[in-house]
């Protein structure tokens, strides 16, 4: 018997969060025996663990800024017609190939709306081919909130024109979707809860909490993700430590490799002894297991692994006028009491103290049910019984 093919666009654009939760999911697809293609819309990633699946390299594009706004090359050239159109050419000429069983789409129609020029021509060629695959959209916990009605609007058009559902990574115990989408009541009987998508390797809290004389017992772990907007939370983090009760810690700032190097040497020269400042960890989920408390970013990858695996945290979310998909994860976590909250508007050393102090009065983190991070071998499960 032929494998069931699977398409699977992705298209990361500041962070590369996007691009590794769907990297995750499609080894989780290979598992269970799909054959995956996942297409890549943004710069590279060196070492992406490609294991069991094909990758297809789109040409490059990125956010021109932190704003989210405008597309870019890799280089800051703003985004041409004739590149568009290498674009489009590239990804209907893919789908043709491979005439999948399966179109999956990352984000779009609910994010990803700067790349309608080649997203729907995509979903046009796949409902033109000679056996329709089945399309499915796929997002995570939270939205990126939409003031505008007609925006909803449009999303549940394109949505109803193109797709048979939407697989939803998340718990709807901790956060549902219907927190952050308007239009939830339209899209709910073709709406699927995975769970959450986690690392399929990630270690039990036993085999984390095992290694006791290893790095983070006890400590403070402060993490900005891939590092491209994480400064503020780092500079934070330094100007807080002597601020709270946790002062006689060891606090370990993790750097991204995104982070410009006048900025590591600006931190590496604020900091003061008991403070380790390093390049990010494969062993986060390690550290955090062993960690008094957890400061971080409220990316989807890291508050989930935060959810899993640790004790206490305090999340600062990155946020613009477009981005506040982080503020709203922060805030409805915090609403459940689990963890603290400190908006990025409101950041500084005194603000990141006092929630400090905050998550160490509250109730652990694992005081709580657990949520459900299944969502890779679930979305496998669920696509088989629907292909």
């Amino acid at each position: 018997m032929n494998r069931r093919r699977v398409f699977f666009y992705v298209q990361h654009l500041l962070g590369i969060g996007h691009l590794q939760r769907a990297a995750i999911l499609s080894r989780a697809l290979a598992r269970a025996d799909f054959d995956v293609l996942l297409v890549s819309g943004g710069a590279a990633v060196p070492d992406l663990d490609l294991t069991g699946f094909r990758l297809l390299q789109l040409p490059p594009l990125r956010a021109r800024d932190a704003g989210l706004r405008e597309l870019a090359e890799l280089d800051g050239t703003p985004l041409d017609d004739a590149l568009r159109a290498r674009r489009v050419r590239a990804l209907v000429g893919a789908l043709q190939a491979e005439t999948p069983d399966i179109l999956i789409t990352e984000q779009f129609p609910f994010g990803r709306t700067q790349l309608r020029f080649e997203l729907v021509p995509l979903l046009e060629a796949a409902h033109a081919l000679s056996r329709r695959p089945a399309i499915f959209a796929s997002v995570r916990d939270v939205l990126r909130d939409t003031v505008r009605p007609e925006r909803v609007a449009e999303t549940l058009a394109t949505f109803d024109a193109y797709f048979d559902g939407v697989l939803v990574h998340a718990d709807p115990a901790i956060v549902g979707l219907d927190r952050s989408f308007a239009g939830w009541p339209h899209i709910m009987d073709r709406a699927h809860y995975t769970g959450y998508v986690a690392q399929e390797d990630l270690p039990s809290r036993s085999a984390c909490d095992a290694g006791v004389a290893e790095a983070g017992v006890a400590e403070v772990i402060v993490s900005a993700g891939g590092g491209a907007v994480g400064g503020p939370l780092l500079r934070a983090a330094l100007a807080a430590r002597p601020l709270t009760s946790l002062a006689s810690r060891p606090w370990r700032l993790l750097i991204g490799g995104n982070l410009s190097d006048a900025e590591q040497s600006a931190l590496r020269s604020q900091a003061g002894a008991g403070v380790t400042i390093e390049p990010a960890r494969t062993d986060f989920p390690a550290l955090l297991a062993r960690s008094a408390l957890s400061i971080s970013q409220a990316g989807y990858n890291t508050v989930v692994e935060t959810l899993i695996h640790g004790d206490r945290a305090v999340l600062v979310p990155f946020a613009t006028a477009r981005e506040t998909e982080q503020t709203r994860r922060a805030q409805l976590l915090a609403e459940r009491g689990l963890v603290q909250m400190v908006p990025a508007e409101t950041l500084d050393g005194r603000a990141l103290a006092d929630a400090a102090d905050r998550a160490m009065a509250a109730p652990s983190i694992r005081s709580f049910p657990r949520c459900n991070a299944n969502g890779g071998p679930a979305t496998a499960r669920l696509l088989a019984s629907m292909a």
